[in-house]
Order: structure tokens, then sequence, then C-alpha cells
């Protein structure tokens, strides 16, 4: 595949890294420097495009991808208030568009697992829940796009929780989720049931980028053969 980076940095770099070993070509790395390229994505063959920026950003590189007829993968979290903007406009052009909260395969089943223990716990109202994440101090959005994928499955499971807040909250109905930014730390996810007799506890720690960088990949290659709005379940056959 000839694929376009829109974003260059530590996760762009790993998934090029990744991309090559797989025998894919990149045509073109998008950063700060040269983002007027954006506007001349036609002068490139590309079959797909991967979009790994930023919250302010991601929205406008994902609709310029769209408009363009490519395919996109977007990793790029702190947006989701235009997500269905984005679907909208993506079903008009007839395109394909995979967003994930994470591309790690790891985390992916990692929600999997997570959806069916809070399905378990609904049952358990003794259990307080809450959630955890702890990320590099780079990271631009908080809570984490997985810890908020995470908090919307306990919540669609819980009748006692109405929503997820990113503070401390005496408010029996909030699910809190607590963020930490501490380096090098490239992602730690922790969903904890605890009552006043035991705690049961499950984590998704993330020694390195290859996970995601791995899975943008290959769900970049799905999208390049398939037309559609697409998670990481559709890729991964979840």
């Amino acid at each position: 595949m000839k694929i376009a980076l829109l974003g260059y940095g530590r996760m762009g770099k790993a998934i090029e890294q990744i991309a090559l070993q797989h025998g894919h070509h990149i045509v073109l790395k998008i950063n700060s420097a040269n983002v007027d390229q954006l506007d001349h994505l036609d002068n490139y063959t590309i079959d797909v495009a991967i979009e790994f920026t930023g919250p302010h950003s991601a929205f406008e590189n994902v609709m310029k991808c769209l408009s363009m007829g490519l395919p996109v993968v977007c990793g790029s979290t702190g947006w989701l208030e235009k997500y269905d903007e984005v679907k909208t406009f993506c079903e008009v052009k007839h395109g394909t568009l995979i967003y994930a909260s994470n591309f790690s395969i790891g985390v992916n089943l990692f929600f999997e697992i997570n959806k069916t223990l809070a399905a378990l716990m609904s049952k358990h109202p003794s259990y307080e829940v809450h959630l955890n994440e702890i990320h590099h101090t780079q990271k631009k959005d908080a809570p984490s796009g997985t810890a908020i994928t995470l908090a919307e499955q306990v919540l669609e499971a819980l009748p006692n929780k109405t929503k997820w807040v990113n503070e401390p909250s005496s408010d029996a109905s909030d699910l809190v989720i607590t963020s930490e930014r501490i380096d090098p730390a490239p992602g730690t996810h922790t969903t904890t049931y605890a009552s006043a007799i035991d705690t049961i506890e499950i984590t998704h720690t993330a020694h390195n980028r290859k996970g995601f960088a791995g899975g943008a990949v290959l769900a970049a290659e799905f999208a390049a053969t398939h037309k559609g709005i697409f998670s990481m379940k559709e890729v991964l056959g979840l």
C-alpha cells in the first residue's frame, strides 16, 4: 500500500517502522512544517491515510481525506463531539473511515473483558467502580480516549451510574476517571470494583508504542479493501 501519515511524531514514526516491515510505502509525511501539503493530497498516489495528530486538527484532517476519496484511519482523541458530522460526511461520500480510541490489539481485547466484567458487576451494587489512566506528559487530552471508551462501556452496564467525570465527586451516580501524567508511561488503564469485603481489578499496561502502531497498520490494510465506517472490533473480527 501507499500510505500518507498525517502526524509524524513518536506515534507516526512507530507506524512508519511497522508499515515498512509489512512491505508498504510511506509516500507522504505531514507534520507542523509541511501542513500545507494537506491541501494537495491529490498530487500523490495514496491508498490510505493514517491520522495521528491531536484534538485540534483531527476533524479537519479527516474531512479533507474523505473529501478527496481517501480511506482514512484515525487514532486522534479529544475531538469526538464532531464524530457524527464526520460519519454523515463519510456516508455521503461513500468513503471509508476507521476510528478507534486505541488501535492496540491487546487494548481491544481488554475492551471486551471490561464489557463482560461490567455486565457481571451490574448485579452487585455493593461494589463501587472507579477508572484510572496513566500516560506520558505530552498527551494533550484527559481523560484518554481509551478511558472514555472503558467508561462508556461501564455506564451502559451499570444502572446506578449516569455519567463519567474527570475529577473527584461525592455524587454516587458519577463514574470517576482519575488521570495521571507521568513520563515515560505509554499508557496504563485500570478498572476497579471495590467493596468493604474485597476488590476486583483489571489492568492493561502498554510497554511501548508497537501495539498501537501495529494495530493502526492492520486497520489501514483493512480500510484499503473495505467501504464504510468501522471500528477495531470489525478489523479484529471480535
